[in-house]
Formats: C-alpha cells, structure tokens, sequence
C-alpha cells in the first residue's frame, strides 16, 4: 500500500462544536499522522499522511463530522512537497492554533 499526505478544508458549523478533539481521534483509529486546526474564516483544516485507504476512510466520516457539527463541505487542498515531508516525519496526530 502507498502512503501519502492529503489536506481538507471543512465548512459549515464545525467550531466550537468538538470538530478538531473527533478529527483528531479518527485519524489516530485510522494510523494517520498530522494536524488539524480552526481556520479564522470559519473552516477547519486538517493536514493528514498515511495509507491512501486510511485518507479516504477519514475523508468520508469527514463528511458527516461529530453530532453536534452540520458538515456542509470537505474540499481537498494542495500540500506542497515540504508540508508532505513533514506530515511524514511526524509521530502523532494533533491539534494546532488557529491559523
């Protein structure tokens, strides 16, 4: 299986609802590694690497978020070879300031 680093944009109701702890803890069930984050726009963004199974599995409960969220949108976004590197070397999944 091949690894590699993918990047969402969540919109909707997705902060202050627990979006970023319930992301965090999927990746962590599905082996992935990186970071998710409040945007200041209102979206949440998640920077995740591991199996291309595990990426798609996470992108689809992404879709419907914690109970208390209202997903209306997963975009995927660009990750450039540097960010890629480093989603590769990290050893865990966590949660980020604002951005």
């Amino acid at each position: 299986m091949s690894k590699m680093a993918r990047r969402y944009f969540v919109t909707g109701r997705v902060q202050g609802v627990g979006f970023r702890y319930w992301a965090a803890g999927r990746a962590k069930h599905y082996g992935l590694v990186g970071w998710v984050r409040n945007r200041r726009d209102g979206r949440v963004e998640i920077l995740a690497y591991g199996e291309t199974e595990a990426l798609s599995n996470l992108e689809r409960e992404l879709a419907d978020g914690p109970p208390a969220a209202l997903v209306q949108g997963v975009e995927p976004g660009p990750v450039s070879p540097e960010e890629a590197e480093l989603a590769a070397g990290a050893t865990a999944f966590e949660q980020t300031p604002t951005l």
